[in-house]
């Protein structure tokens, strides 16, 4: 089977087997936006440095400093329902229909094989365990999958803060593009969070 797209795989790890939401969907759908851009970085379709979005091989972009910042607020509109899509049509997940207390009617989109998850996070497990080296694609997914706290979804007998740390070093170590867009979905997680606050 082919590879999913980053995107993809994070969406997959960040849902039980259920189907349900393991954070909230505002951050994922930032870390749905910050892997998009990571995967265009990674392949060299786009260049990024210093808040400066380039796309190769055309024109620079015309944007200012934090405009990563904005392609990846943009993008994340609407990407979380765009991406549950491309997995319901190309069977990795597919929609299960029920009803609570036999009234109720509610709709999850459950994983149509485990295996689907199981080679989503295989890269980020064989990385922390020191299996196999990872390259630029393994080490973003490392590092979202530390800024979304899904740790736990690798089921590593680590603890969490030394599993969290691990991730954050694999990225950090990773390309510089890499560390730069991982820090830049940190902030913008972190910022709605404290949104809801407000």
């Amino acid at each position: 089977m082919n590879r999913l797209p980053l995107h993809e795989d994070l969406y997959l790890i960040a849902h039980d087997q259920s189907g349900k939401p393991l954070i909230h969907q505002s951050s994922m759908a930032l870390g749905l936006a910050g892997a998009v851009l990571l995967e265009q970085a990674i392949s060299g379709r786009v260049t990024v440095a210093g808040g400066h979005v380039t796309v190769s091989g055309d024109a620079p972009v015309p944007m200012a400093d934090g405009d990563v910042r904005f392609l990846i607020k943009k993008e994340a509109d609407g990407l979380y329902d765009r991406t549950r899509e491309a997995l319901l049509a190309s069977g990795v997940l597919v929609r299960v229909s029920r009803r609570r207390l036999g009234m109720l009617p509610y709709t999850r989109y459950q994983l149509a094989d485990i295996a689907s998850v199981v080679r989503a996070s295989s890269g980020v497990r064989s990385a922390v365990e020191g299996w196999k080296p990872p390259d630029a694609r393994c080490a973003a997914l490392c590092g979202l999958v530390a800024v979304l706290r899904l740790e736990a979804e690798l089921y590593l007998d680590q603890p969490a803060n030394r599993l969290v740390g691990r991730l954050r070093e694999i990225a950090s170590a990773a390309p510089p593009v890499v560390g730069e867009l991982v820090a830049v979905v940190d902030t913008l997680v972190a910022e709605a969070a404290v949104a809801v606050y407000r």
